[in-house]
């Protein structure tokens, strides 16, 4: 991750996805508090920089390192039990983490998200889409589940959440995803898909996905191998 996430098709291309979405309601001028839940090896924190002050937290000790490396902020901790007081930042995002084995309980999880978010604050979450795409890769990544676009807004109104845009991405590739999976599970692969990928499909693949974000602007999709959902905490 730490060496593919800053050019790889898949990341450049879901950062532009969450622009999309995320920035319009966001506003040009924002300079709030950031907290991206499940930093990882922070580059996205580096990212989040143009939004407003970004601070990350992790469990992993390795992904510290990362984070400590990148001169970004971070914040060792669970998310089940966050290590901040309440309604302290403006955005929340969290990519890719509460499917994982390590969130027990991903309601919980994303009621932590909630509580340390202010009345009015933004919450952006993404996770892996739709069971049929369980494969090879899922098993390397220690998932626990793959979400449909109904039960993430289910899970974002049970949080106190008003949901303002959910949607489907990496969409158009999905017939070949699906392929790709199903072959997993027949010849019985193993190893994650986190790889570069030759020159001609990384540019097809990311321009792609910048398709698809340009589209995310104004209309969402029916399916895909990734949801998202932006939502907006009750109270003033």
């Amino acid at each position: 991750m730490h060496a593919l996430e800053e050019t790889q098709w898949w990341y450049v291309g879901m950062r532009a996805i969450t622009a999309a979405v995320v920035a319009p309601v966001l506003g040009a001028d924002h300079t709030g508090r950031i907290l991206d839940a499940g930093c990882g090896t922070g580059n996205n924190l580096r990212h989040l920089t143009s939004w407003g002050q970004p601070v990350g937290v992790d469990l992993s000790e390795e992904a510290i390192r990362f984070c400590h490396a990148r001169g970004v902020r971070v914040v060792r901790g669970n998310l089940l039990t966050l290590p901040f007081g309440d309604a302290r930042f403006d955005l929340v995002t969290s990519f890719d983490v509460i499917y994982h084995r390590w969130v027990t309980d991903d309601r919980v999880a994303l009621g932590e998200l909630v509580r340390v978010l202010r009345p009015g604050g933004l919450l952006f979450v993404r996770v892996p889409a739709l069971k049929m795409l369980w494969g090879a890769h899922d098993e390397a990544v220690h998932s626990r589940h793959r979400y449909t676009r109904g039960e993430l807004q289910a899970l974002f109104e049970s949080c106190g959440v008003d949901v303002l845009r959910t949607s489907y991405c990496n969409s158009l590739l999905f017939p070949l995803l699906a392929v790709r999976r199903t072959i997993d599970r027949l010849t019985g692969r193993h190893g994650s898909d986190v790889e570069t990928l030759p020159g001609p499909m990384e540019r097809t693949f990311r321009g792609l996905l910048g398709l698809e974000a340009r589209w995310l602007r104004r209309f969402s999709f029916p399916v895909g191998g990734s949801v998202i959902a932006l939502g907006r905490k009750r109270g003033h």
